[in-house]
């Protein structure tokens, strides 16, 4: 599945090149541009993005730069404290991570994962709930303004992903480490910022940024994997267009997490 997608990503690309040599500019303009944000560049960051795992980031780097305009005059900080979140984001995710008690899923998840690299739970997906997924926890199920994706990702011992970029810049992703990692040998690399888990447990991002998630440890990791609505003046239209994103994939999240394995709760 993963191969045939980056086939078909990788013929539209050269579609836009040999059809349309104007379009073709315009893409390669909005390529740049983001190529341009990430403050480690290589030529391995460069292949990812224009030919392989990070290919469909540039077919949808024109709408992400329209989500760029849209949320003027927020300045997009790539990495983000807690205090630069607005008001509203900031109670909401108070609201969830202090609901979140990783006893709840520890026990159920631990013996799904057996010989599993990574495995998932959604509970919502940018806005649409994932009704055949339970939680005990009400604030995992709850509709929130700012909080439109939530589920629990969990890292197997000595398990790592590789360089890759997110898909589109409508939300920011927030990571909480639920339970407490020893050393560092469990980090998050974007691009030359590092945050060990073990320091802080709370890390918010631009995951259309190339990075990586890194548990060299020889413990399990389980993390709250929470997405947000960008920061903007017009907060109304950025949430509609989270919705309409969620309705027209609900049900195909793992398309986008070829990796990891559903953990059914």
């Amino acid at each position: 599945m993963r191969r045939s997608t980056k086939i078909v990503n990788t013929g539209l690309a050269a579609g836009i090149i040999l059809l349309s040599p104007a379009l073709a500019l315009f893409y390669l303009l909005c390529g740049a541009y983001d190529i341009y944000r990430n403050t480690v560049l290589d030529r391995d960051m460069l292949k990812k993005y224009f030919a392989g795992s990070g290919i469909s980031s540039f077919l949808l780097s024109p709408v992400n730069l329209f989500m760029d305009l849209l949320s003027l005059p927020f300045e997009n900080k790539k990495v983000y404290q807690f205090e630069d979140l607005p008001k509203l984001h900031q109670q909401e995710l108070n609201e969830l991570l202090s609901a979140c008690d990783g006893k709840v899923f520890y026990q159920e998840m631990e013996q799904q994962m057996g010989g599993v690299n990574r495995g998932m739970v959604f509970y919502q997906w940018y806005g649409e709930p994932v009704r055949d997924t339970e939680s005990s926890l009400a604030a995992f199920t709850k509709q929130y303004k700012t909080i439109k994706t939530i589920g629990v990702s969990v890292f197997n011992k000595k398990v790592s992903t590789n360089r890759h970029f997110g898909p589109l810049r409508a939300t920011l992703r927030v990571l909480y480490n639920v339970n407490d990692m020893q050393g560092e040998d469990a980090y998050i690399d974007v691009g030359d910022t590092r945050n060990y888990w073990s320091k802080n447990k709370l890390f918010i991002f631009d995951d259309t940024l190339l990075h990586q998630s890194v548990n060299n440890s020889d413990a399990i990791r389980y993390c709250l994997f929470i997405d947000i609505v960008r920061p903007g003046a017009l907060d109304s239209i950025t949430s509609a267009i989270v919705r309409a994103i969620g309705f027209a994939c609900h049900r195909v999240n793992f398309k986008f997490y070829k990796n990891w394995v559903a953990l059914n709760r």
